[in-house]
């Protein structure tokens, strides 16, 4: 793979600009209309997770001491802590074009989007990781600050956010199995 070097842990541009603005997430900024619909759950990092630390972290993540986490840039949590990451599949890719997924705290996971290009089509309509796995029918919430920062940097075509997880879904359907297969 063409990744980056491990030691560095600066984020891609449009990850940067994203964790810049950041995100609002609760019962007060939830419009009386769109109860169903609340802000996005999602922290991104600064930086990505230090590698020694993901590797810690998905071997208690997984139950697993000899489970690799060196498989995951992590980029950014859910509030009860689930990760986003980009997984690292693509052989002699770079790290924009990696699949990006979810782990959640209690085990939920999903392939969220087939890169960062519709992951940023993601965020822009109005969804995180963990919406991608657990609620990837919501209705479309525009943003116009990540709407920006997508057109700014995403090289593929506007997606709605079910359209970007459908893809991700039909790309890597075994994600889940993958991970599965991993705990202990």
């Amino acid at each position: 793979m063409t990744i980056e070097d491990d030691d560095d842990l600066a984020l891609p541009p449009a990850l940067a600009a994203i964790a810049a603005i950041g995100f609002h997430y609760g019962a007060d900024e939830v419009d009386e209309e769109e109860e169903d619909h609340p802000g996005v759950d999602f922290e991104p990092f600064d930086e990505f997770l230090d590698p020694e630390d993901t590797t810690d972290w998905f071997r208690a993540w997984t139950g697993n001491p000899d489970a690799d986490g060196g498989q995951f840039r992590v980029f950014g949590q859910s509030g009860d802590g689930g990760y986003a990451a980009f997984w690292l599949v693509r052989e002699d890719a770079d790290l924009a074009d990696q699949p990006i997924v979810f782990l959640g705290s209690e085990g939920e996971t999903g392939a969220v989007a087939c890169d960062l290009s519709s992951f940023l089509w993601l965020i822009a309509d109005g969804s995180g990781p963990y919406e991608a796995v657990e609620h990837p029918m919501r209705r479309s919430q525009p943003h116009a600050e990540f709407t920006a920062i997508a057109e700014k940097h995403a090289t593929s075509e506007r997606m709605t956010a079910r359209e970007v997880v459908a893809a991700a879904r039909e790309e890597f359907p075994d994600f889940e199995d993958t991970m599965e297969e991993l705990t202990r």
